[in-house]
């Protein structure tokens, strides 16, 4: 089958594209998937690089990717052949979804939108995920409530930005000056350029704050809840001594891809209220590419893989 593998750790050349790759066979909880088109995440950049080597050693070649959206292949654990779903198969498997079939866990998929093709589909997984659990999980934001998202053009940020007017709060978003317009019809009230302007001195007496960014993003953002806020952080642990002193609710977010969570973002795709954005997609031929422009490109949303 068509795969594109990782044949060492490092930059843009590590990853080849092969037409005979193996493959995959489900294993007991698992349903082999039929991928259409694979969603690239900043993760997928740190397994190429080696950077999350802790979490599992990988044998080469190795397929990357763990977002997809396709059809099951075969029928099993509730699912029937041809059925169309999304969701997020093991990244760090050495099976991932950059290929033309993924063995998918069963608890990691559910069935796609219908209102969207595959390729939107493949955008969702794990932003949509992660901006829910946060939001909704984590947070439990409430209409009237005023939340700032840390990366708002971004892949979480964008649909963050959007799951954050539906609920019904005040959102104030940091963007590049260039961005400000695209936030801005995301739905945010509020963009603040973090190139030129310091959100720690503009935002004060927040409800929530969601950071995609961490470092020193991270650290002033403390400054910017009120007693009691909330601060989910998909990047860095928490810093106790800011937690005392601020008195604000910290949760170092890992996100879990699971039916529940991708059933309610379906119902919001489905019901228009979320709109999933592919800043731009690449053949399976150039994941390489794909990779290369996540990590430099700056993509407004999501970077997809055309596998189909």
């Amino acid at each position: 089958m068509k795969a594109a593998q990782l044949d060492h750790y490092g930059g843009k050349d590590a990853i080849k594209f092969t037409v005979d790759a193996p493959k995959p066979k489900a294993k007991p909880g698992e349903v082999l998937v039929e991928v259409h088109a694979a969603g690239v995440n900043p993760f997928d950049v740190k397994v190429r690089e080696g950077m999350v080597r802790q979490m599992a050693e990988l044998s080469f070649p190795a397929t990357l990717g763990g977002d997809f959206a396709g059809t099951i292949a075969e029928t099993g654990e509730g699912f029937t052949q041809g059925q169309p779903v999304y969701g997020q198969a093991n990244a760090l498997s050495g099976q991932g979804s950059y290929a033309e079939f993924t063995p998918v866990k069963a608890t990691q998929l559910a069935t796609k939108p219908k209102n969207v093709d595959f390729t939107i589909a493949a955008a969702l997984p794990l932003v949509s995920a992660s901006a829910y659990q946060a939001l909704v999980d984590h947070m439990q934001l409430q209409k009237g409530q005023k939340i700032l998202i840390h990366g708002g053009a971004g892949g979480i940020g964008s649909l963050a930005v959007q799951l954050a007017k539906h609920i019904g709060a005040y959102v104030a978003a940091t963007a590049t000056a260039e961005d400000t317009d695209f936030v801005q019809n995301l739905g945010a009230d509020e963009v603040i350029d973090y190139k030129t302007q310091d959100f720690s001195d503009i935002l004060k007496n927040y409800d929530a704050v969601f950071d995609t960014i961490g470092g020193e993003t991270n650290t002033k953002s403390y400054k910017v809840l009120k007693p009691g806020g909330a601060l989910v952080s998909m990047v860095d642990q928490s810093d106790e001594g800011l937690v005392r002193k601020h008195q604000v609710r910290y949760t170092a977010q890992f996100t879990r891809v699971t039916p529940e969570r991708l059933h309610a973002i379906t119902e919001l795709v489905d019901n228009g209220t979320l709109e999933p954005i592919v800043d731009k997609t690449f053949p399976l031929e150039e994941a390489a590419e794909a990779l290369e422009y996540q990590k430099t490109g700056a993509p407004k949303g999501k970077v997809v893989i055309q596998v189909k």
